[in-house]
């Protein structure tokens, strides 16, 4: 084979194993549905599972082991029409920890104000700084979402582009869209996108931010190694995460941050010393007193 057609066939594969950002896992439920063809719905799931996994979301390139492992899990609670729909939409993404099969939860929430318009064979379409129905911007504004937990792990601020960009589709939605279609607007109660994307860009936050940066880079991934450090490294997160939650009590950013480590937090400190465990369980009875007995049971 002459040396050209091995340049080319190198550039062909290469280009080949090159993906886009996420490895998005979709799952339609339909159990309540009355009258609409569930078939309908096996189509709707095989969108929106390609329009965010072939979706190129940012300008970086991802190799397909480096994709973000998300899932999306719409469950269908209503039919408003024979082609409109109320359902809940449950998001979930997770990253890898260095040299470990382990993988750390970013992101867990559920919306449960997502209304939207489908037609069978209908496409799903993003266009930047256009609203163009209200399932394409809850997908897209969740995507980003996603993207910037992910980058924000792996450097300081780092996903500050795409959290901008779900601001941007937030601002985006026409006042008439955000009238029908709840979630998008302040006055709707402080649990929804509109206060999400508020609470991450809110400069109150920024520590926090940072010290999840501290908590995955610093904190989780070198645990592999130094368990101890790792394990310091988190408590001082914990810390400065408490402090954000004084600033600003209540935010909705805090609780995601209990729903989506306290799991973790409790086989981390299992194996910590005294001092540590106590120390845990302290910060974390504040931040998450919901949850106190479970952080207690730790030691």
């Amino acid at each position: 084979m002459s040396r050209l057609a091995l340049i080319l066939l190198s550039l062909i594969i290469s280009i080949g194993l090159q993906a886009q950002e996420l490895n998005a896992n979709v799952k339609v439920n339909t159990q309540k549905l009355q009258t609409v063809d569930p078939k309908v719905f096996e189509t709707l799931e095989q969108t929106i599972q390609e329009f965010l996994n072939n979706q190129k979301w940012t300008s970086d390139v991802f190799e397909l082991e480096e994709r973000i492992n998300c899932n999306f899990i719409l469950t269908i609670q209503e039919e408003l029409s024979p082609t409109s729909f109320k359902a809940d939409l449950a998001v979930q993404s997770s990253r890898p920890v260095y040299m470990s099969e382990y993988e750390t939860p970013l992101f867990n929430y559920i919306d449960k104000e997502v209304t939207f318009y489908y037609e069978q064979y209908q496409p799903i379409q993003y266009s930047r700084n256009q609203y163009n129905d209200n399932l394409s911007a809850v997908l897209a504004y969740y995507a980003f979402i996603i993207i910037g937990k992910d980058y924000d792990s792996f450097s300081p601020m780092g996903g500050e582009p795409y959290f901008q960009l779900a601001q941007d589709i937030l601002n985006s939605v026409p006042q008439s869209a955000a009238s029908s279609n709840p979630g998008w607007r302040s006055v709707e109660g402080n649990r929804n996108r509109y206060w999400l994307v508020e609470n991450i860009m809110s400069p109150r936050v920024r520590p926090m931010r940072q010290a999840m940066y501290a908590y995955h880079r610093d904190g989780l991934d070198v645990m592999f190694q130094d368990v101890e450090t790792g394990r310091a490294v988190i408590t001082q997160a914990l810390s400065e995460i408490g402090s954000v939650n004084q600033s600003y009590p209540n935010s909705m950013i805090v609780q995601l941050f209990n729903n989506e480590k306290s799991a973790e937090l409790v086989e981390i400190y299992k194996l910590g010393s005294l001092e540590q465990q106590n120390e845990v369980i302290r910060l974390m009875s504040r931040l998450d007193p919901a949850n106190a007995s479970k952080y207690r049971a730790i030691k």
